[in-house]
Formats: structure tokens, C-alpha cells, sequence
């Protein structure tokens, strides 16, 4: 983290508040999904409609990563950025696999499923909350004039607080490619990652002013999730044990 961030960021121990979103309160997601697609993936489809549930179930923390790796087959996803490929590798090397591929879901930082596995992606949810591999920690969001205030609670161990920045909702027409003629809908599709602080068991809270958050104007309207993450030894993206979202 950069020293003109930290010097941004106004830090202390506080209190604990419920997990909330933009214009009232919510309740504790149950876990975190990732979804890696692609609109150049002729796979991908069917995991961005599991997608679209799973955001309209209400009760995860769920965020898409359109991925550029599939660019040279003649269509350049226009929400892909070789930041999100480089997240799904960093989950590559954490998981200890040698390869990466489309529609994967992450779950909790932790394990991985076809993205168009909905049943799976529950169920994983399911099994890592009842071994306590769940979000431990409490993590609560409030966006109040133009400053996003973090919230995390105490527990044990040591992770990075990060904010991911995505789009709502929006429409695209893929023009070429193995996708060519569709018009899909992507949902939550994240176009910024930021570590923006370091959690170290105490209680804690940040202040992210407008001059350090990356909240986009214009039509899709933003949102953005807070996810307390651990980190391997080389920095790849590890376990998620808090986590929280603002949406529109």
C-alpha cells in the first residue's frame, strides 16, 4: 500500500455493526463466490445465468472477473482487464494447480467449482460454513457522503482488507468470436481491486474518502464488496474470512 493511501486512510479500533448496504441494513452474506468468465468463452453462458441467481439470491457476497485470456479468438471482452487474469492465477498458485480456466468460481478464497454448477456452488458454501471455514469475522460497509466507512471485528490471525470495485448490472452485444450474435447481461463485473489496509485480530475501522475510492459515475451504477483476505507467503490471494457488500 502506497504511503500516500495510508496517510488517506484514518484507522481505529470500533465498535461492531451488522452488515450493510447501500440505503439500509442486511444480513451476514454466507460466503463469498468469484466467478472468472469471459465473454470469448463459449463455455461461459451458462455460468454468468448461474451468476445472475446467486446475486439475486441475496445471501453471498458475489463478484465476476471477466478474464482476457481468451481475447485472441477475435473478440476483446470489454469488461476484461489483465488484473482480474492475474487474480485468477494468483488463485492458481494458492490452490496449488498448474492451470487456469473458464467459468471457474472461487469460493471463500478457498476452493473452486464450474461456475455453472449452482447446486455445487451452494453446497460448497454450505459444507465450508458448518467446518467453521466460513466468514468468521464480522466485516460491516456504509457509504455516507462520499466516504466509505469499513468495519472488521477481532478474531484471530492476519489478512488484508480489500475493496473490490464492480459494475451492477450491464448489457453487452458480442460482435465476434464463439460468442458472436449474443447479447448477455453481466452482473457485478469488477473493474478495480485495492488493498486498502492490514487486520490484524483487533477490532478495526477505516475511512476511505472520495479521493481514494474508485466509485465510477454514469449509467450501470457502481457497488463495491469488502473482503477481509488472507495471503500466501508470495502474496497470492488466499482464504476470505470476512466479507461484506454495498450495492446501488
Amino acid at each position: 500500500m502506497s504511503p500516500k493511501l495510508l496517510t488517506c486512510l484514518a484507522v481505529m479500533a470500533g465498535l461492531i455493526a451488522p452488515a450493510t448496504a447501500l440505503g439500509g441494513e442486511g444480513t451476514a452474506p454466507r460466503g463469498v463466490v468469484e466467478l472468472f468468465t469471459a465473454q470469448g468463452c463459449v463455455s461461459c453462458p451458462p455460468a454468468d445465468a448461474v451468476f445472475e441467481k446467486l446475486v439475486r439470491q441475496g445471501d453471498v457476497v458475489a463478484l465476476a472477473y471477466h478474464v482476457d485470456y481468451w481475447n485472441y479468438l477475435g473478440w476483446s471482452d470489454t469488461l476484461g482487464t489483465q488484473e482480474n487474469t492475474q487474480r485468477q492465477y494468483g488463485y492458481a498458485k494458492s490452490l496449488g494447480r498448474s492451470n487456469v480456466y473458464t467459468p471457474q468460481a472461487i469460493i471463500n478464497g478457498r476452493d473452486h467449482v464450474n461456475g455453472a454448477d449452482l447446486v455445487g456452488i451452494n453446497a460448497r458454501l454450505d459444507t465450508f460454513g458448518n467446518k467453521g471455514a466460513g466468514l468468521t469475522v464480522p466485516v460491516s460497509a456504509t457509504l455516507r457522503n462520499g466516504e466509505l466507512g469499513i468495519e472488521i471485528g477481532g478474531g484471530q490471525g492476519k489478512a488484508e482488507v480489500v475493496v473490490a470495485y464492480f459494475r451492477r448490472v450491464q448489457s453487452v452485444e458480442v460482435l465476434k468470436g464463439q460468442n458472436k450474435g449474443r447479447k448477455a447481461t453481466y452482473w457485478n463485473s469488477v473493474y478495480d481491486v485495492q488493498t486498502v489496509g492490514m487486520w490484524e485480530g483487533l477490532p478495526l475501522r477505516i475511512t476511505l474518502p472520495t479521493s481514494v475510492m474508485k466509485m465510477k459515475k454514469g449509467p450501470g451504477k457502481d457497488g463495491c464488496a469488502v473482503l477481509l483476505q488472507t495471503a500466501k507467503d508470495d502474496g497470492a490471494p488466499a482464504a476470505i474470512i470476512g466479507a461484506t457488500i454495498l450495492t446501488p
